[in-house]
């Protein structure tokens, strides 16, 4: 790779918006804050888009320059029909063109959830990814290599606390089976995936209030578009898992009511980055929508730190 050099928040002043082109895909960014200030990515997951960060933005934009944009398959971007353009390497490339056509010559400091999450770890693994990404800030979103290695290390020791731990994500995951079916998950999202329904979902599952969450309108096509990248990626990983190390300074927020990741699954993660920092939260899957200021104040605390 080249490189030359509590309730929801009101979203801070209008964004700076610009398309990002990688090859034939476009990338619908949005800026906020001081054009001079330190760049912050943040990268969102399934079924979101950029309007997850809502509650974050004016939490840091008043001091740093806060980039968000839509991944390929949700909101103004572009999204390819083809379950391989959904691959992990190439939502890396996208993640890439971002960072370059944004700050062509200062790594950035990245905050990313759920499949944003996993994307990343898929960019910042790669040969030379310290030249562009300064921190990575990780929520809800595992290294898939990573995961599968250590679900298939519980298994193998035949402990009873490495067993529990593989069957609890096994269990956890169940959904995604669903989700890579043919045709049926399709035709569920496109009866029950309306912003009523989908708000009715996180108040029961998570307790989040309704006026805590931000979606686009693109919402149903974002949902059933977002399964491409469980038909392209899950499968692949958890039957050939590749060593994927890192240089880029890790945090970790591990949700320890998370829905679809459990917090063992994040134990080894020492074992493939440098530099691991940790904080377990009590807290369920959707931390943008819940508690926005804890990624904040987190995130702030890492950038900080790395900063110096």
């Amino acid at each position: 790779m080249r490189r030359e050099v509590g309730n929801r928040h009101p979203v801070a002043a209008s964004a700076r918006t610009r398309l990002v082109r990688n090859g034939d895909i476009s990338l619908a960014v949005y800026e906020f804050g001081p054009a001079d200030g330190i760049p912050v990515v943040l990268v969102h997951g399934w079924p979101d888009t950029h309007h997850l960060w809502d509650g974050v933005v004016p939490l840091l934009s008043d001091r740093y320059r806060v980039i968000s944009y839509d991944t390929r398959g949700y909101g103004q971007s572009s999204a390819p029909t083809q379950v391989s353009a959904y691959e992990l390497n190439r939502l890396a490339t996208d993640f890439f063109a971002v960072v370059e056509a944004v700050s062509p010559t200062e790594p950035v400091h990245v905050v990313a959830h759920d499949w944003g999450s996993v994307q990343v770890w898929e960019a910042v693994c790669e040969p030379g990814a310290d030249q562009y990404v300064a921190s990575f800030t990780s929520i809800s979103g595992p290294n898939l290599d990573h995961l599968a290695i250590w679900m298939r290390r519980g298994v193998r020791s035949g402990t009873p606390r490495g067993i529990r731990g593989a069957l609890s994500q096994c269990l956890s995951s169940a959904y995604t089976t669903f989700f890579m079916l043919p045709v049926l998950p399709g035709l569920f999202f496109r009866l029950v995936g309306t912003e009523k329904m989908w708000k009715l979902f996180l108040r029961v599952v998570e307790g989040t209030s309704p006026d805590q969450i931000s979606l686009a309108p693109t919402l149903k096509q974002d949902m059933i578009s977002g399964l491409r990248f469980y038909r392209a990626n899950i499968i692949a990983r958890m039957v050939a898992p590749r060593e994927r190390r890192t240089t880029v300074p890790v945090q970790l927020l591990v949700n320890t009511r998370d829905i679809a990741v459990r917090p063992a699954g994040y134990d080894d993660t020492a074992e493939w980055a440098d530099q691991v920092v940790r904080h377990d939260l009590l807290r369920g899957h959707w931390l943008p929508y819940s508690d926005p200021a804890a990624i904040a104040g987190y995130a702030d605390a890492f950038i900080q730190a790395k900063s110096e």
